[in-house]
């Protein structure tokens, strides 16, 4: 069992996990090299405690016996006790070789190594261990408190038996578990990707607004935040670099190919709530207060058109990954309804829209336009073919 845990990183992510491993009763220790970002961790535990306080979620009781287990450390040397470390640093391969070569020198043989990365090969971050087989992908949400999926990625050097002790502990902590094939993007930053994508084409093709496109997908689709508002939320620039880092990933693959209207705002500065612009404009408090596009009335047809496209091509990519392994069907349904809160897992909807109408759609996309983008997973051709569902 996992008792002794350290988190490499105060950010919102590493002091999330924190949070979580200390609820779950785990002993932590959470490493920084800067003491001011211990102390704003510090008080922003304080703070969330206090909040669910408030809400009769916990007692001061409870509160003390969080706190209590969190350690605040600033030398890394600290965590050799941990029986696992999970690193929540910058997205830079070679900074985290760095930590990880220098934290083996300290934990025992058995420690497993942790990585939150959300698109870096495991492979290559193990590479840097002398034990590679202890190390593995553990990638929680944001925040983590809150969000149900944990991915949990092993390298091609990762034992079995650490495989079954980080999804154990993992379990352990009340979240669930999806395993799933170091591949780039793992599963939810792999399959969502058209959620954005295929959006900002619709947009640059002049057949709809980015409100027009928001409402389609929230009014038909029942999804909470249309893709303008979520890439205005997580920042323009966050979520470009990760679909450049997934299209380099995969060989420049067409599905994956980044907009030029979203580099092009994130050229200007314009990152969404955080900069108060973005698709949209915002106050200082983060709130929408003017649309950047002219919202226009709403059209039935139109926003069936839109919806049925972005779906099509959500289901197409998980569908494929499927088909190449990267996960079982229901760690992929999982990962998108836990992991980003998607309505409906894309393969039961994919079963309740007809395997038959997903590869009309996708084959009909790729009449119009010849690219590659719109080719339809082989996978949904045999099923249509054999006459079968996902989840027969």
């Amino acid at each position: 069992m996992i008792k002794n845990v350290g988190i490499i990183g105060s950010g919102t992510m590493g002091s999330g996990i924190a949070q979580v491993a200390a609820t779950a009763g785990c002993m932590v220790k959470l490493y920084d090299t800067k003491q001011a970002a211990l102390d704003k961790s510090k008080a922003a535990l304080e703070k969330i405690l206090n909040r669910l306080i408030q809400k009769g979620r916990i007692d001061e009781a409870e509160k003390s016996r969080i706190q209590g287990n969190i350690s605040y450390v600033d030398t890394l040397k600290d965590l050799g006790d941990s029986d696992l470390t999970i690193e929540a640093i910058i997205e830079n391969l070679d900074i985290k070789q760095k930590v990880f070569s220098e934290l083996e020198t300290y934990v025992s043989d058995t420690a497993i190594i942790a990585s939150n990365t959300s698109s870096l090969s495991i492979a290559s971050i193990a590479s840097s261990l002398q034990k590679p087989e202890r190390c593995i992908g553990i990638h929680f949400f944001n925040p983590a408190p809150l969000m149900k999926l944990v991915e949990v990625i092993p390298a091609i050097q990762t034992s079995q038996e650490v495989l079954d002790k980080a999804t154990q502990a993992i379990a352990d902590w009340k979240k669930v578990v999806a395993v799933a094939k170091d591949t780039p993007g793992f599963i939810v930053n792999r399959v969502a990707r058209p959620f954005y994508g295929e959006s900002l084409r619709i947009y640059e093709e002049g057949l709809a607004d980015f409100a027009t496109i928001d409402n389609a997908l929230k009014t038909i689709g029942k999804f909470r935040m249309g893709p303008f508002e979520l890439m205005d939320f997580i920042g323009n620039d966050v979520n470009y670099t990760v679909t450049e880092t997934v299209f380099t990933a995969f060989y420049f693959d067409s599905r994956y190919k980044p907009s030029f209207t979203q580099k092009r705002l994130s050229e200007a500065g314009y990152l969404g709530r955080k900069t108060g612009k973005g698709y949209y404009d915002y106050d200082e408090n983060g709130k929408r207060v003017t649309s950047s596009a002219v919202e226009t009335t709403y059209d039935e047809e139109l926003a069936n058109q839109i919806f049925d496209r972005v779906l099509v091509m959500l289901i197409n990519e998980a569908a494929d990954a499927l088909f190449l392994n990267i996960a079982s069907a229901e760690d992929i349904d999982n990962a998108m309804t836990k992991g980003v809160n998607y309505p409906k897992g894309l393969l039961a909807w994919a079963d309740e829209k007809g395997i038959d109408w997903c590869v009309k759609t996708l084959d009909s996309l790729y009449d119009e336009y010849h690219e590659d983008r719109y080719r339809c997973s082989p996978l949904l051709r045999k099923l249509n073919r054999q006459g079968k569902t996902f989840f027969d």
